[in-house]
């Protein structure tokens, strides 16, 4: 996986663990404006933690760069077998979704801008009041109220509440939102925490419409009876939401407790001992590769008769070794060209992933080959006489000299 698509996967376990203790703690407060911004500022934090990085490995561990060869087998004719380009095509698809949810953002802006131009203006209570002829839902945007002329006459706590989402900046909310729809589209939970998003806004609007003095029953009995109707931009606020039992539970219930907001302090140590999971701190002692590297299963040490005994891991050299003025794939694409799928492997049906480990000297050749990880004997033997006859390297540098570098090498056998 690249780096970018890991960190938006990271991205998104950190939203779903700040979502989960959203609903367990934050969510059946009354602190609406509280929990708006904490909803908004925890949703971008999500996306800040995955680039903080705790892990620290020691000199003295081993680790190595992994390349990957194939080779394959078909009506005893011997062909490379193409691999897929599992990261090209799903960060393709990555970038294709997030294009269409730009597109579905823009197309709903353009039908909410034509549909205001159709009004007529008036400025009206430090906003501007959009009057169509028209009946319509009513919505609000920036500081612009959209609504009929027939609810502006017989249902005048409608503006009041619009009025509310325009005081409170709740457009402003759903605008910083977008970004982290746009990067986490494919997440269903950021879809869920921006409608979480927007009912705290209703709960804001419902409550500043009660604190007016407009009768709570009269108003809850409006809501009722404007339920049924199309929520028409997925920018603006409306009137009308789809919560609606919520909303008449949330103007019923008491206040929170003020003392509860100290519980909100809780995320902050979840959130902790969630990176020290994901970013575990490394010593020189302990083995386990680093999942990011994607490495073999295999522990890997030094050769007691290795001749290069100071070699670099692969991954902490500053200049890494080049094959023939490439990069590790050039060397892959080489290995793939001299490799033969042994007669008596195909006929015993012997395929899977051999493990290799090499070290790179300062004059380029290659010393201490061996298996870490074989598959049968005959595919072992043709591995390690490929990369036994490799062409000399450029080696690794260090601080401006040439060091001994210690790489691990898979080859994939498969038959097709």
């Amino acid at each position: 996986m690249t780096p970018f698509l890991l960190y938006i996967a990271r991205g998104g376990l950190y939203l779903g663990l700040f979502y989960a203790f959203y609903l367990l703690v934050m969510r059946r407060t009354t602190f609406f404006r509280l929990n708006r911004v904490l909803l908004l500022a925890g949703s971008y934090l999500c996306l800040l933690l995955p680039l903080i990085r705790l892990r620290s490995v020691s000199a003295a561990s081993i680790t190595s760069g992994l390349t990957i060869a194939g080779v394959g087998a078909e009506s005893g004719e011997l062909d490379l077998q193409a691999t897929i380009p599992w990261k090209e095509v799903l960060l393709a698809i990555y970038l294709i979704g997030t294009l269409i949810t730009l597109a579905l953002f823009l197309i709903s802006a353009r039908k909410m801008c034509q549909t205001i131009r159709k009004g007529e203006s008036t400025k009206c209570e430090g906003c501007r009041l959009v009057i169509l002829e028209q009946d319509a839902p009513s919505f609000s945007w920036g500081r612009k109220v959209v609504m009929s002329r027939k609810d502006l006459h017989d249902n005048p706590a409608i503006f009041t509440h619009e009025l509310m989402h325009v005081q409170c900046r709740h457009s402003r909310d759903l605008v910083l939102f977008m970004p982290l729809q746009i990067l986490l589209w494919w997440n269903p939970l950021v879809w869920v925490t921006r409608e979480e998003l927007r009912l705290l806004h209703e709960y804001e609007a419902d409550e500043g419409v009660i604190k007016q003095g407009i009768d709570a029953s009269k108003y809850q009995l409006l809501l009722v009876r404007k339920a049924v109707g199309e929520h028409r931009f997925s920018l603006a606020s409306g009137f009308q939401h789809a919560k609606l039992k919520n909303r008449i539970t949330m103007m019923l219930k008491p206040a929170s407790s003020g003392w509860i907001r100290w519980s909100y302090l809780a995320l902050i140590p979840v959130l902790a001992a969630f990176m020290f999971a994901c970013n575990p701190v490394r010593n020189s002692d302990d083995p386990t590769p680093d999942p990011e590297q994607e490495l073999p299963d295999v522990q890997e040490t030094r050769s007691a008769e290795s001749s290069e005994q100071d070699a670099v891991p692969f991954q902490l050299i500053e200049k890494k070794p080049t094959f023939n003025g490439g990069d590790a794939s050039d060397f892959s694409k080489w290995v793939n060209s001299q490799l033969h799928y042994p007669e008596q492997a195909k006929k015993d049906g012997a395929q899977g992933r051999v493990i290799l480990q090499f070290t790179i000297g300062t004059d380029g050749e290659m010393r201490d080959i061996k298996v870490l990880r074989g598959v049968s004997e005959e595919l072992d033997a043709e591995a390690l006489r490929v990369i036994s006859s490799s062409p000399k390297w450029e080696p690794g540098m260090r601080d401006g000299k040439a060091v001994p570098v210690t790489y691990t090498f898979p080859v994939v056998y498969q038959l097709r």
